[in-house]
């Protein structure tokens, strides 16, 4: 095998591996730009999130947690209330009075809201969007959440990027043994370049 054949049998193959992550990046990406067009199909009235039940709670906050302590004291107020933790979890503090724990996975969203000024907790459903579902699988990634799951699915995405990296490089190859087409390539590529650079520099 030459290696202008193992470029090409690189780019196909690449292609038809990526596809169903390119879709997914490039559907998904749609909600994120123009969120206008996924809230249009919600206009039935149904509020966003739904409320489970609503208890007295009574858990004491340590002062000037971190971050991790927080995310382990989230876990702690996951646990209280039953409920299960899905394939990643957390928890946040906005004011001073209010710690929010949550648990989500690409279908569903939970948060729990500890008041902790009137010793009260909330438990709330988030309806199902399809612009969760998108969203979530466009920003997914990374290491650390716990999960196997979680860890592979980042494995995973590492090797998509690589794919990606391959599939340019293999791209530019086959475009290079094609002389005829070398000067609308530099075309494409040199505006390719210059849009991405000058969005860059000046937005």
């Amino acid at each position: 095998m030459t290696v202008n054949h193992l470029f090409r049998r690189l780019h196909l193959y690449l292609a038809l591996a990526l596809l169903p992550w390119v879709l997914m990046y490039g559907i998904s990406a749609i909600p994120m730009t123009r969120p206008e067009l996924s809230e249009g199909l919600y206009d039935n009235n149904t509020t966003l999130w739904a409320v489970r039940f609503e208890k007295p709670y009574d858990r004491a906050v340590p002062t000037n947690m971190s971050r991790s302590e927080l995310q382990v004291f989230g876990q702690h107020i996951l646990d209280d209330v039953g409920i299960e933790r899905t394939s990643r979890w957390g928890a946040y503090q906005l004011r001073n009075n209010r710690i929010t724990a949550y648990t989500l996975d690409f279908w569903t969203y939970t948060r729990v809201i500890y008041e902790t000024d009137n010793q009260r907790i909330r438990v709330e459903d988030k309806h199902f969007r399809w612009s969760h579902l998108l969203k979530g699988m466009h920003e997914r990634g990374g290491f650390g959440h716990g999960i196997f799951l979680n860890n592979m699915w980042a494995v995973v995405v590492d090797f998509v990027a690589l794919g990606f990296v391959l599939w340019s490089v293999s791209g530019l190859y086959m475009w290079w043994q094609l002389k005829r087409y070398r000067k609308w390539g530099f075309v494409a590529l040199g505006s390719g370049f210059v849009t991405f650079a000058g969005f860059l520099f000046f937005l």
